[in-house]
């Protein structure tokens, strides 16, 4: 399984308004293993960005003045990426400026080439709803340093990413029970599994009374009912 964990950085936040890409960022997984396979280029938009990115990013037109321009890594692009699963936080951004720069070329659209896309801010969500899920709370929840982060840049922020990915879905290929599959004349048996035994532990009466008191005295403490009785 070929897996491409991506991020771009851009001159602004609408490409419909001009801005353009100006980094682009690809981690390569195989089989959930890092390969070291990447892909990083920074490209010349041939024009300024807007105030905001620029203090995102960093990437001033001076610097990217003698970088390629996006036609001229867009094949080299199309190779990295083609049939591979893509991996992108907040996916309609970077979706959106990518498919816009394929078809400023008329190429087939940026998603057109590759085999799915996973975007883990709504994975993210799934799992902490009503927490902040940006890349940087992402890696503070899953213990993955980003000290060295000081500005966004595309590569880094994609290393950051397939870091979490890996963290967030860790437990996905062990979800299933070892199950012998004998093969027999008439097909395959699967061979029965014993279940464990299911022990029930049950309160003792000074235990019920002691926690009938607990949840009295929290009747008492909020003038009314309870969560805890409402719960039950």
């Amino acid at each position: 399984m070929r897996q491409i964990v991506l991020d771009t950085e851009t001159t602004g936040i609408n490409p419909k308004l001009g801005n353009r890409v100006i980094e682009i960022g690809c981690v390569e997984l195989v089989n959930r293993k890092l390969t070291g396979n990447n892909f990083h280029r920074y490209i010349n938009p041939d024009r300024d960005s807007e105030e905001g990115a620029l203090a995102v990013h960093g990437l001033t037109t001076e610097f990217l003045s003698d970088k390629p321009r996006f036609r001229e890594i867009a094949e080299e692009l199309r190779e990295y990426i083609r049939g591979a699963e893509v991996i992108i936080h907040n996916a309609p951004f970077d979706l959106g400026f990518l498919n816009h720069e394929f078809r400023m070329l008329n190429l087939p659209a940026f998603d057109e080439h590759i085999g799915g896309v996973i975007d883990t801010l709504v994975q993210a969500k799934e799992l902490r709803p009503g927490k902040r899920n940006s890349l940087d709370a992402l890696c503070d929840h899953y213990g993955i340093s980003n000290a060295h982060r000081k500005l966004h840049g595309a590569l880094l922020d994609a290393e950051l990413l397939a870091d979490v990915y890996l963290a967030m879905t860790r437990g996905q290929n062990s979800l299933g029970m070892d199950i012998e599959v004998e093969e027999v004349a008439t097909g395959l048996h699967l061979e029965q599994v014993a279940l464990a035994e299911i022990l029930v532990v049950r309160a003792s009466a000074e235990e019920v009374v002691a926690h009938e008191d607990l949840l009295n005295g929290l009747d008492k403490a909020v003038k009314g009912t309870s969560v805890w009785r409402t719960a039950a």
